[in-house]
C-alpha cells in the first residue's frame, strides 16, 4: 500500500499512540501511516530534545528523509510515499520537498511555515518567555535571518517538482495566511501541480467539524490522485 511520513508540529512536539480521526480516515482508504519522532522531539529527554536546536531544516529534516527510506525498505509498502504535516510539520513539508526534492512523491502542507524570516519577526513581544523559548531554539531574527532564509522553504520553491497541497486557516495568528499565499503563487508560476484550501473561519488548526471532514476529504482525494491510492 502506498504511505505516508506524517511529521508532528512544534518544533518540539511529539507524535503518540491515540486515536486521531485524520490519521484514521487515511488508515481506513488503504495507507500506512508513520508518525515520527525526529530530533528535537519532545518525550525522549533533554539531550534528544535539543538535538535540533538551531539546526532545523537539517538534522530533523533528515530524520524525516531517513523514514522514508526506511519505509521503503518494507515489502508491503508501495514505492508511492509522501509526507505530510501541520504547523511545524507542514514546515516539514515544504523543506523536504524543496530541499530534497527526489524523495517524496507529493505533500500535504497543513499551515506550515515557508518562510521563518518573516513567522519569527512578526511573534508580538507579550509572547513574552514563549518567544524568548522559540528564539533559544529556533534562533533570533535579529541576528540569524539569513539562516532562516537558508532553511525557509519559499526562498526556494523553485527545486520544488513534486506536487504539494496546502490547506490554511485565514485568521492563523502564528502561520499567517501569506505563508500560504505566496508557496501556493510560487508554485503556480513554476506550473507545480498545487492545490489550495482555504478556510475563512478558522486559525492555527481546524475547530468546525465540518472543516476538518472537508480537509481530509482533500487530502485523502489529493493522496488518491498522487500516490495511487484506491
Amino acid at each position: 500500500m502506498p504511505a505516508i511520513v506524517l511529521v508532528h508540529g512544534g518544533p518540539g512536539g511529539q507524535s503518540r499512540r491515540g486515536y486521531s480521526a485524520m490519521v484514521q480516515h487515511l488508515v481506513n482508504n488503504g495507507y500506512a501511516v508513520y508518525a515520527i519522532n525526529n530530533r528535537g522531539s519532545s518525550g525522549y529527554g533533554k539531550t534528544f530534545y535539543h538535538m535540533d536546536d538551531r539546526k532545523h531544516g537539517d538534522v530533523d529534516l533528515k530524520d524525516v528523509v531517513a523514514a522514508r527510506h526506511w519505509l521503503a525498505g518494507m515489502d508491503w509498502i508501495s514505492d508511492r510515499i509522501a509526507v505530510m504535516g501541520g504547523s511545524y510539520g507542514g514546515y516539514m513539508t515544504a523543506a523536504a520537498l524543496a530541499f530534497h526534492p527526489e524523495v517524496f512523491d507529493a505533500g500535504v502542507n497543513i499551515f506550515g511555515v515557508t518562510n521563518w524570516v518573516r513567522t519569527l519577526s512578526s511573534i508580538p513581544a507579550w509572547w513574552g518567555a514563549n518567544r524568548v523559548a522559540l528564539y533559544d531554539e529556533m534562533g533570533d531574527p535579529e541576528t540569524d535571518a539569513e539562516r532562516h532564509r537558508a532553511i525557509s522553504p519559499q526562498f526556494h520553491a523553485a527545486r520544488i517538482k513534486q506536487p504539494m497541497l496546502v490547506v490554511q486557516g485565514a485568521n492563523d495568528p502564528r502561520v499567517l495566511q501569506a505563508e500560504s499565499d505566496e508557496i501556493v503563487a510560487a508554485l503556480r508560476s513554476n506550473q507545480v501541480p498545487v492545490e489550495y484550501l482555504l478556510f475563512p473561519d478558522e486559525g492555527h488548526g481546524f475547530l468546525r467539524k465540518q472543516n476538518r471532514i472537508d480537509a481530509s476529504e482533500a487530502y485523502l482525494k489529493f493522496l488518491n490522485q498522487h500516490l495511487g491510492g484506491r
